[in-house]
């Protein structure tokens, strides 16, 4: 396993530069009069970041892509919670709000789903460590830097981790298109956990079995389903649209 991995573009690179994780160097492309790349070339400073000067072909031969936005970041490697710490951390708190994450492979969307999974205020996003797309670099500019602001935990097995969320006293709302119960028929408040299931297949039975509840979004015409990361939006807003209805 390599001992090091390179992130790019703005939001990702500032994040992990606010964040905690180990930080080897700092890359970047030109001189910018961009204020943000001012913001983070002061703040590297601040935290003793060499910074070496690239040419933009260089940074997109390190990076893989030309999307770097003239940055990248030398770092040690994404560093995955521990579902039971992240569970030890909640307790007291009868507002949980977990996304899990059954077989989502596309990095783009597991990016846009950390990313919605953040903007939401959930305490964690659970993913599978086989046949789903992990946290790499693809999905750290994808969640626009979100990776460094949320717990992500890997898990050998979904199905085990939802009957832990269910012995921490969470109720598990599965997602999906052919329920005859809608998610806005439930109640949201409490202990949630949210299972996405993957592109294409959906959630897999035996995690389907694993849910108090499955549910769908009423679609009004158009195609027959929605993108995952755009369904685990939906979702998510939902919850957050409940609480803030109830606080009122």
């Amino acid at each position: 396993m390599s001992k090091e991995e390179i992130i790019y573009g703005l939001n990702p690179v500032m994040e992990a530069v606010r964040g905690s994780r180990k930080i080897f160097e700092l890359f970047v492309a030109g001189t910018s009069a961009d204020k943000r790349l001012e913001k983070l070339l002061k703040l590297a400073a601040e935290k003793k970041i060499p910074v070496r000067q690239r040419e933009k072909g260089d940074l997109s031969r390190l990076c893989g892509t030309e999307h770097h936005q003239g940055v990248a970041l030398k770092v040690e490697p994404f560093p995955y919670a521990d579902l039971d710490d992240v569970l030890e951390e909640l307790e007291g708190n009868p507002n949980g709000l977990i996304l899990v994450l059954d077989s989502v492979q596309d990095p783009h969307n597991l990016g846009a789903l950390i990313r919605s999974a953040a903007c939401s205020g959930a305490h964690a996003v659970v993913i599978p460590k086989d046949r789903a797309a992990g946290v790499t670099a693809v999905v750290e500019k994808s969640s626009a830097g979100a990776t460094e602001t949320v717990a992500v935990a890997q898990v050998t097995n979904i199905s085990q981790a939802l009957e832990s969320l269910k012995k921490a006293g969470f109720w598990i709302y599965g997602a999906d298109g052919s329920a005859r119960s809608t998610l806005y028929q439930q109640d949201f408040t409490g202990r949630v956990a949210l299972v996405i299931g993957g592109e294409g297949e959906g959630i897999r039975p035996l995690v389907r079995k694993g849910c108090d509840e499955v549910v769908s979004i009423p679609l009004q015409g158009g195609v027959n389903s929605l993108n995952a990361s755009v369904a685990g939006g939906i979702f998510l807003f939902e919850v957050v649209r409940q609480r803030l209805t109830v606080k009122k």
